[in-house]
């Protein structure tokens, strides 16, 4: 188990780290303490050190002596706001992660549980080096990549040149459609597809996926989903105050925790459980969208559309088989603990869940999207890749819109 210590003399830190489950918080209040309970006394023994942020210089000497003595820790700095200046100076001496300082005991237990799960990567010299875990495509999976995508951009060129003059013919705009994807580590790139949309298509994206989104969770009492906080500010103000997560106080009850602002009192289980929803909805999917054109109908259904992905492919940005890149207003709300996984593996033209999703006729929830997409991460070998191949191969012609 890793040990878990904290260095500072917030009151309200030090009450919230002792109902931590399972952990037994050390309270330290000097950096020299803390680096001594910090030195390992077994092998691979290692630790979490909250830091609570104070004065810069004296932190900056904090935190360079643990990190100096200790190299088996992971620093997490709990503090408000960061100016881009400090950040940088703060990583440079040693901090590893940040926290808000407010943060509830749900949070920080989180937080302590996602470092733990990951303690073989979190604490490996070369993590410890560079602060950065990155993923790298096996040897194997990128020469069938070169190979696969060359002899399909050369047996496949009349379909590129066809496809081409139709859109041209139809509707005037680029016959390319280039968009910002995220896909292995958070690497953002020129995503191509044959385009299938009107030129506007993007600017029309809320009006259109406000009511026609598969994803979006339909609830049954409209009224009863917007009354989760008593606010005298509205619903547009109290809807900004849950995005900014504006806690300023924590009150514990004897039913549950209730996180409170300076305008608003909202239970803790209800906060979540907003911002749960929020990371499920994520993918925006839009059924019998008005915005495609007649050629883009037919090169979808026939996944013409996605062949230009094989200079991607050749390129380098993405492979033959991987978890699909996500649009920027996409990933930007998959970077939680239970997510990010899913950005540790191959991206790839065609995976997991679109053949399950084919399967399923289309109909498939974002969650069950993610959770396919981390066991691919987990789980790929050349014989799935194949098997995922076939059946992509055998399923393109697509009954359904999906």
């Amino acid at each position: 188990m890793i040990g878990v210590v904290y260095l500072g003399s917030n009151p309200k830190t030090q009450e919230r780290l002792k109902y931590i489950p399972g952990q037994s918080v050390k309270m330290t209040t000097a950096y020299k303490e803390t680096a001594s309970i910090c030195t390992p006394h077994i092998r691979n023994e290692h630790f979490i050190v909250f830091v609570e942020k104070n004065v810069r210089n004296e932190d900056i000497t904090a935190i360079t002596y643990i990190h100096k003595k200790c190299q088996n820790v992971y620093l997490i700095l709990l503090t408000d706001t960061l100016t881009d200046e400090e950040r940088r100076i703060y990583q440079k001496c040693g901090i590893n992660d940040t926290l808000n300082r407010e943060a509830s005991i749900t949070e920080l237990n989180k937080k302590i549980q996602f470092i733990s799960e990951r303690e073989g990567i979190m604490f490996n010299d070369q993590a410890a080096k560079y602060k950065i875990l990155k993923f790298k495509i096996p040897l194997w999976k990128r020469l069938f990549d070169i190979f696969f995508s060359g002899l399909a951009i050369i047996f496949l060129s009349p379909v590129f040149i066809i496809t081409a003059i139709a859109i041209r013919l139809e509707s005037k705009g680029p016959v390319l459609f280039k968009s910002k994807r995220v896909g292995t580590n958070y690497t953002v790139f020129d995503f191509l597809k044959f385009r299938s949309m009107y030129i506007d298509a993007e600017q029309r994206l809320k009006e259109v996926s406000k009511n026609n989104n598969q994803y979006a969770e339909k609830d049954e009492d409209e009224e009863d989903s917007h009354t989760t906080i008593t606010s005298p500010l509205g619903d547009e103000a109290e809807q900004q105050m849950y995005d900014m997560g504006m806690e300023s106080e924590m009150m514990i009850s004897d039913e549950e925790i209730m996180l409170v602002g300076d305008d608003f009192v909202v239970a803790e289980s209800d906060f979540n459980k907003q911002k749960e929803d929020e990371i499920n909805n994520a993918f925006v999917k839009v059924e019998n969208d008005p915005r495609i054109t007649k050629v883009g109908r037919f090169i979808r259904k026939y996944s013409i559309d996605e062949l230009p992905q094989l200079f991607n492919i050749l390129k380098g940005d993405m492979s033959i088989v991987g978890n699909r890149p996500l649009p920027l207003y996409e990933a930007e709300k998959l970077t939680v603990d239970t997510s990010i996984d899913r950005f540790m593996a191959p991206a790839g033209l065609t995976g997991l869940w679109q053949v399950e999703e084919r399967g399923k006729g289309g109909n498939m929830s974002a969650e069950e999207r993610k959770q396919l997409d981390i066991i691919y991460g987990q789980t790929y070998n050349f014989a799935l890749d194949m098997k995922i191949i076939f059946r992509t191969l055998t399923a393109f012609i697509q009954k359904e819109n999906v």
